[in-house]
């Protein structure tokens, strides 16, 4: 009759690992935005504007 029984029973934490490291990922995620605000890091979107206003002033400086 054969045993049943899981050879290491720390394999069992695994899948709980696995779901910890996801549930991290997730949140850090989520409250990038929050914490870029925070911080008072520009989004990618500001960056991208303040570029052009330079270009921009760079082409009325040059006429």
């Amino acid at each position: 009759m054969e045993s049943s029984v899981m050879p290491n029973p720390l394999w069992m934490l695994v899948p709980w690992l696995v779901f910890a490291l996801a549930a991290g990922v997730k949140f850090w995620r989520l409250t990038s935005l929050f914490r870029k605000r925070v911080l008072g890091i520009p989004s990618r979107t500001e960056r991208m504007r303040q570029m052009l206003e330079r270009i921009w002033e760079k082409d009325q400086q040059a006429v």
